[in-house]
């Protein structure tokens, strides 16, 4: 184990925006994951788990005890009938592991191509987009308990998928650092055109029936017109969650906006594309100095080079208060919130 001292987390994160870590570590091994919580223990430090940093805003305080940077390794294949499982350490690029398994010809994630990050947050947040989330895939979650230091590995109804959240979000999940997450992917399957940018594009272009490697293409310039490129700037992604509301609640919403998009869930409340509501309140593009709201994509908050996290978070709030002045609507943020922003 390599422990560093006073590591600056911005350049960890696609946001660009981060204070330094007292300590920090990366871990290529669970033999060194648990040397890094022993010493944790020792030193009685605060833990942050680090990831791809895709889905995070830390202050520029940065972190006063021990991050620990994930980068464990390996992903295999095995038969299983019908069914392929694919085990993949926490560590490893999920696009890279998503095109991987296009290459290989297995279903089930193509729809989950072009997002950001490392395969062990994706439980964590149920990942999902054009229709599809890793829930719905994955078959179990090992990770190391750090209250028993033990390895366990928990079900897919142990983690309690549920949209953009799991148990690991609760008080008592996150007390868990995954480590390996194994997926069922199809031999064969349908593709999955269910959202409506996925079926236009394919209508369009006149292709009922694309191949995986189409439907991965065809994501994959779908989310380049909407986000923005991480290279040139900083952001983590969808900022909010699209809300999930009553029918009584979506009610007067609807009395402003008719042709608000929304979609009826089995449970017989309403998710509303909180995009399109936040373009219909004049959000779409706002810039305020270096941060601002993403043109393409209203849910989308950027860096443009020089902001805070005190930036991002005081414009998030000032969407926030509107969409509830304005609609009723509580909506509520979809990364994770690292320190005080100032």
């Amino acid at each position: 184990m390599h422990l560093e001292e006073d590591i600056l987390l911005q350049p960890f994160t696609t946001f660009h925006i981060g204070g330094p870590a007292r300590f920090f570590v990366r871990v290529e091994t669970t033999a060194e994951l648990l040397e890094a919580l022993a010493f944790a223990k020792e030193k009685n430090l605060p833990l942050f788990i680090l990831g791809g940093g895709s889905n995070v805003l830390i202050a520029e305080e940065g972190f006063p005890g021990l991050v620990i940077k994930i980068e464990l390794r390996g992903i295999s294949f095995t038969d299983r009938g019908e069914k392929v499982e694919a085990i993949v350490a926490a560590g490893e690029v999920w696009d890279v592991f998503v095109e991987k398994v296009v290459a290989e010809g297995f279903f089930g994630i193509e729809n989950l191509s072009g997002i950001p990050g490392t395969v062990g947050g994706t439980p964590i947040q149920n990942v999902g987009a054009y229709g599809a989330e890793v829930g719905q895939i994955i078959q179990w979650v090992e990770a190391v308990d750090t209250k028993s230091g033990e390895l366990v590995t928990l079900s897919n109804g142990d983690c309690h998928f549920s949209y953009r959240s799991s148990f690991f979000k609760s008080d008592e999940g996150r007390r868990f650092i995954i480590t390996r997450v194994c997926f069922s992917l199809g031999k064969k399957g349908i593709p999955n055109l269910s959202y409506r940018d996925v079926r236009e594009f394919f209508a369009a272009e006149k292709n009922p029936n694309p191949s995986l490697t189409e439907v991965r293409d065809a994501i994959l310039a779908i989310r380049a017109r909407k986000f923005p490129d991480l290279t040139k700037v900083g952001t983590a992604g969808s900022f909010f969650k699209n809300p999930i509301v009553t029918a009584e609640q979506l009610e007067p919403v609807l009395g402003l906006f008719p042709d608000l998009p929304h979609t009826l869930l089995p449970s017989g409340e309403v998710k509303i594309a909180l995009g399109g509501l936040l373009d219909r309140l004049g959000w779409k593009g706002i810039r305020e100095g270096d941060t601002g709201v993403f043109p393409n994509q209203e849910l989308v908050l950027v860096n443009y080079g020089g902001a805070k996290a005190g930036d991002i978070v005081g414009l998030a709030s000032r969407i926030s208060a509107d969409v509830k002045k304005k609609t009723g609507i509580t909506i509520a943020p979809e990364i994770i919130f690292v320190g005080e922003p100032h």
